[in-house]
């Protein structure tokens, strides 16, 4: 699944439009980057079905210079298995993870992502890949972000809910349950599961 150039557009300009709002004092200048951001929430709302108001509501709270968001996902392996927890947003499977707070390393970011998630104590282990999201089969989504996924040694805990997801349990490579392509894609489980027969191997990259 390839990006859609609409996308790829709309990302482009709020993060212009974004970014000129961050260092201009020229009000006419201002205006019209506030235009561009007006024009990157109507492309996103016609083309995702989205609610224009609400995208310029997400857009006007975002500030200074326009950057790619950090997520992270942990890969936790038992006897050949990889951990996944159901989203109940839209009840599909996912590596647990979420954004990186701020003042929060990756490492334990993920770590505490899987703790909330899974109910399950992991030690963050080693950095297989950092993707661009947009280059790996995820449905398309209103922000650029870059996916790290962490390598994550299982030291603890037992299964539990969260807030946000459900039945955490581990999954063989043939029987994948139906995925939240938001999160998580078959592509990059393949690609993580090589990595699991290849720990020789080095960190990925786009």
């Amino acid at each position: 699944m390839s990006t859609p150039k609409w996308l790829v557009w709309a990302q482009n300009l709020q993060a212009i439009a974004q970014s000129g709002l961050a260092y201009t004092r020229n009000p006419f200048e201002r205006e019209r980057y506030r235009e561009v951001s007006e024009i990157a929430a109507e492309i996103l709302a016609d083309q995702a079905g989205l609610e224009a108001p609400i995208l310029r509501e997400l857009f006007a709270a975002e500030a200074g210079y326009a950057t790619p968001k950090l997520d992270v996902r942990g890969v936790v392996f038992r006897d050949g298995k990889i951990l996944l927890v159901r989203e109940l947003s839209d009840g599909g499977w996912t590596l647990p993870g979420g954004w990186v707070d701020v003042n929060n390393t990756p490492s334990g970011a993920v770590e505490r992502e899987v703790w909330e998630e899974t109910g399950y104590r992991v030690k963050a282990k080693k950095l297989l890949a950092l993707y661009d999201r947009n280059q790996h089969g995820h449905t398309p989504y209103i922000f650029h972000l870059f996916k790290m996924y962490f390598l994550c040694d299982l030291i603890g805990g037992e299964p539990s809910d969260s807030v946000e997801t459900s039945g955490a349990a581990f999954f063989d490579e043939s029987h994948i349950p139906p995925l939240s392509l938001a999160r998580t894609t078959p592509e990059v489980l393949a690609r993580l599961f090589e990595h699991h027969r290849h720990p020789e191997w080095q960190t990925d990259f786009d």
